[in-house]
């Protein structure tokens, strides 16, 4: 969804001197150029009626100018950016047109409780996503983009304007890739978006390694964290997974200024910890990485060697369950029984792994199938994913 372009009919830069005559009037100044407080004015403008053949034109000129408006927000106020800007913005707008726009606005004019007052102030809303509000409710038209779609999003949900809310899940979902995805999956979170979250987390199933590899990912709260690795459908060797869990861990202890010790990071971690699947990993995987990080007591490390390595298997605390991409076993099959030794070869046999999408099709008879056909080499082996 780009930026639709030039502002309505009649907007000029601001400082430009108005021309007499039907090409119209100018657009006040810039809201951040209308300096300290001052009195509402209305410059006298003649017949720029007879100049807007519709309703939306009308609207739209009458979108942050001084005419005929009765109120104005004070955005910025206190804020750094804004301080270095000159000061607060000061923004005009019309009771009417925001009340028919939002239930918010209603209540806040002409509610029980209705504000009387000509200025408000406005100090947790940014003004280029408080304008992108207005320039909606005054004209429909959309006026968003990257770095303004979550503050845009956060203010279409502070004022109730659903419609607004809706182009800025579109722009994100049709922005969405798998090194932004854990970004706008707790923004999705925060903002109460299931929509938008599903949507993160099926790209995150998908392209988990890229996902997780991204800086976003060591950003996230311990609750986004905690709801992926819940999930079945992570596409991952746990092992990798593990490792990004340790990398999230250490920059949770930075965040709360502690220091990165084994200890602090099985703190910052929590219940996390439980969601990682170490049965799902193989022996080498588990003394290379978890057993070594320190992070796992001696009594742990201990009972998952001796679930990796004895029968029957000792019950351990943590998750078999497979996810998507480890579902299923492993099945070897040796075309030839004998391979002549001045082959000289001793690297892996040849692998190929493959997913049965038809489920009226058993693994037996696809094996088969390819034997038969000669795509299995002298040592071949097949994995597939139930």
């Amino acid at each position: 969804m780009a930026s639709l372009g030039p502002a309505a009919a009649g907007e000029q830069a601001p400082g430009a001197e108005a021309e007499p005559g039907p090409a119209g009037p100018p657009l006040p100044a810039s809201p951040s150029a209308l300096g300290p407080l001052l009195p509402l004015q209305r410059e006298p403008l003649y017949n720029w009626q007879a100049t807007k053949a519709s309703l939306k034109e009308r609207f739209a000129f009458l979108f942050n100018s001084e005419l005929l408006s009765d109120v104005r927000f004070v955005l910025g106020k206190g804020r750094g950016a804004a301080a270095a800007a000159g000061g607060p913005q000061r923004i005009p707008a019309h009771r009417f047109v925001l009340a028919a726009g939002s239930a918010v606005f209603d209540a806040m004019f002409n509610g029980g409780m209705a504000t009387t007052s000509a200025e408000i102030e406005l100090p947790d809303v940014e003004p280029a996503a408080f304008l992108a509000l207005l320039r909606f409710l005054y004209s429909d038209e959309v006026q968003i983009g990257p770095e303004t779609v979550m503050t845009t999003l956060y203010t279409a949900k502070k004022y109730a304007v659903p419609a607004l809310e809706a182009h800025c899940v579109e722009f994100l979902t049709k922005h969405l890739r798998a090194d932004n995805a854990f970004m706008l999956l707790t923004q999705a979170r925060l903002f109460d978006e299931p929509q938008l979250a599903s949507l993160c987390l099926d790209t995150i199933d998908k392209s988990t390694m890229d996902a997780i590899s991204a800086e976003g990912f060591t950003d996230i709260d311990i609750d986004t964290l905690c709801a992926v690795l819940e999930r079945d459908t992570l596409s991952i060797r746990e092992s990798r997974l593990f490792g990004a869990v340790v990398r999230w861990a250490e920059a949770e202890c930075q965040r709360q200024q502690l220091p990165v010790t084994f200890g602090n990071k099985q703190k910052v971690l929590g219940k996390a910890l439980s969601l990682i699947r170490f049965p799902l990993m193989t022996i080498e995987e588990f003394a290379a990485g978890p057993a070594q990080s320190g992070i796992l007591s001696d009594r742990e490390v201990v009972n998952l060697f001796l679930h990796f390595t004895v029968n029957p298997k000792p019950r351990v605390e943590y998750i078999d369950r497979p996810r998507c991409c480890l579902r299923g076993k492993e099945c070897c099959i040796n075309r030839f029984q004998q391979v002549e030794s001045r082959w000289g070869y001793s690297g892996t046999s040849d692998r190929i792994r493959s997913s049965n999408m038809r489920k009226n099709k058993p693994w037996d008879k696809m094996i088969l199938d390819l034997v038969v056909m000669g795509q299995l080499t002298h040592s071949g082996s097949c994995s597939k994913n139930l």
